[in-house]
C-alpha cells in the first residue's frame, strides 16, 4: 500500500471507476457514492465510468447513472465493447463484417469505429465478436461458432464468468458463454475487457489520463487490471471483495489504497509503517506471531485493516484465512 498526502482527487487526474458494486448495484445507488463523486468533481478530478458490460451502449450506461444521481454524458463511459471495437478497427480494413454474437452495445460500438456488424457465418465476417447479452440464442452462438472455425478472429467483450444476480446468486458472464465457442471450436479468444489490457489502454486513449486511479470492488477485474495496466488502485468494500478477501489477496489483486466507499476519494491516506513481522498504521500494530497475525491497539477501523493487510501481504504467498481472521475481528469489519 501507499500513502497519500492528499485526498485522492486532487493525488490523480482522472478516476477510472467500476459501475456495479461501486456507484450502484443493480438499479439501486451505492450509498455516499454519488456525493463523494460531485465532490471529486469539485476538486479537479475527471471521472470515467469503466464497464466490463457490452450489453448497454454508453448512452444507456450513462442514462443509469443519472438515476442514481450521478451527472454522465455518454462520452464519460468506456465499455469493453469499445475496447472490443478499437481492437478489431486496428487488426481490419474499413468496412470489414464482423459477427456479433451480442447485443446493441457491441454493435454501436463496431458502427462507430467503422467496422459493419454482420449476424450469419454465410456473410464471410472477417471476425466473431462476442459479448453478454440477456436474450443470446443457441442459432447466433452457433453462427459465430461456424465462422471461427472457418477462420474468423474470435474477441471476447469480457472474460467474467458470472455478474451480479441482483438479490441472488451470481449468474453466467460472458466468460462462461465464451466457452461454448472455445470448446466447439478449440480457439481461445482474444478478450479485451477487464483485467486484460485493451480496455484499461481504451480509457487513458479516452481520457488523456496522466495519472490515472482504478476504482473498483472486485479484485479480479478491477485491481488485477490496473495491476496489468500499471496503474494505482483503490479497492472498495459496497461489492464483490470483503476485507477477509483482501486480506487473503495474492500479489496480482492487492490494492493501492483501501476505502469502506467512494468517500475514500475525498481523503488523504495514511503511512503504514514497520518492516519484518509488524506493520503499523494509526493506533493499531499488525504483527505475525507464529502462524497468526495478532492486532494491537485502537482508532479508525480502516487504519487497522490497512496495518492488518500490510502484515499479510509482506510477501509473495497469499496468506491463509485462518492467519488473519481473529484479528478482523477485532475491527468490526
Amino acid at each position: 500500500m501507499r500513502a497519500s498526502d492528499l485526498p485522492l482527487s486532487e493525488a490523480y487526474d482522472v478516476a477510472l471507476l467500476d459501475l456495479d458494486g461501486v456507484v450502484y448495484i443493480g438499479r439501486r445507488p451505492v450509498p455516499a457514492a454519488a456525493e463523494s463523486l460531485a465532490k471529486a468533481r469539485a476538486a479537479g478530478q475527471r471521472l470515467a465510468f469503466v464497464t466490463n458490460n457490452a450489453s448497454r451502449t454508453p448512452a444507456a450506461v450513462a442514462g443509469l447513472l443519472r438515476d442514481v444521481g450521478v451527472p454522465a454524458d455518454p462520452r464519460d463511459v468506456v465499455t469493453s465493447a469499445q475496447a472490443a471495437a478499437r481492437l478489431l478497427a486496428e487488426r481490419l480494413p474499413a468496412g470489414a463484417g464482423v459477427l456479433v454474437v451480442g447485443g446493441m452495445g457491441l454493435r454501436k460500438a463496431l458502427y462507430d469505429r467503422g467496422l459493419r456488424p454482420v449476424s450469419t457465418a454465410a456473410e464471410r465476417p472477417a471476425a466473431v465478436v462476442q459479448g453478454y447479452e440477456p436474450g443470446l440464442s443457441y442459432g447466433l452462438i452457433a453462427e459465430g461458432a461456424k465462422a471461427v472455425r472457418e477462420g474468423a478472429l474470435f474477441v471476447g467483450s469480457n472474460g467474467d464468468y458470472t455478474i451480479p444476480g441482483g438479490d441472488g446468486p451470481p449468474k453466467p458472464g460472458n466468460g462462461s458463454l465464451l466457452q461454448v465457442i472455445r470448446y466447439a471450436t478449440g480457439i481461445d479468444p482474444i478478450v479485451t475487457g477487464k483485467p486484460e489490457r485493451p480496455l484499461h489502454h481504451e480509457s487513458i486513449l479516452r481520457t488523456g489520463a496522466r495519472r490515472p486511479l482504478v476504482v473498483g470492488d472486485r479484485l479480479d477485474t478491477d485491481i488485477e487490471g490496473a495491476h496489468n495496466g500499471g496503474a494505482d488502485s483503490l479497492l472498495v468494500f459496497t461489492g464483490v471483495t470483503d476485507p477477509l478477501g483482501a486480506l487473503t489477496a495474492g500479489p496480482r489483486h492487492r490494492p493501492t489504497y483501501l476505502a469502506p466507499d467512494l468517500t475514500g476519494l475525498l481523503v488523504p491516506h495514511p503511512e503504514v509503517g514497520g518492516d519484518g513481522d509488524t506493520r503499523s498504521c494509526g493506533g493499531w500494530t499488525a504483527r505475525w506471531n507464529g502462524d497468526r497475525i495478532a492486532l494491537e491497539g485502537d482508532g479508525d477501523a480502516y487504519d487497522g485493516l490497512r496495518a492488518l493487510a500490510a502484515a499479510a501481504w509482506r510477501s509473495e504467498t497469499p496468506a491463509p484465512r485462518e492467519a488473519v481472521t481473529d484479528a478482523l475481528g477485532r475491527l468490526g469489519l
